[in-house]
């Protein structure tokens, strides 16, 4: 759990400087559009780290049901892993799109060029 806390604190400071380095190589950029940007910033560090944590205890849940199952009935083995699969590819599914927002929040957003522009 330390690992990740630290990780997305270093990703979050990462971004922060990072933002201010690209605006301040643009020029034109006004400080309302820099710190709307690390709010975005913050508000998709935040939303990948729900994201990452709510598919994390679905895929354990999921494993843990899977082996208990298997440990009561190993001639079902077959099936219980196909489902177990199948489960896990729609629950890994849903962070990958929440990673998409994020990146389109961060790279592509819709609503910077009312600020920007």
């Amino acid at each position: 759990m330390k690992k990740v806390l630290l990780l997305g604190v270093f990703s979050a400071v990462f971004l922060l400087l990072g933002v201010q380095v690209l605006f301040a190589a643009t020029g034109t950029v006004g400080p309302e559009a820099i710190g709307l940007f690390k709010w975005i910033a913050i508000a998709t560090g935040i939303g990948m780290g729900v994201a990452a944590i709510g598919t994390g205890i679905g895929q354990g849940l999921g494993v843990q049901g899977a082996c208990e199952g298997v440990a009561r009935n190993p001639e079902a083995s077959g099936k219980i892993l196909t489902a177990l699969i199948l489960g896990l590819a729609m629950i890994e599914s849903l962070a990958i799109y929440a990673l998409v927002i994020e990146l389109i929040l961060l790279y592509a957003n819709p609503f910077m060029k009312y600020v920007v522009g």
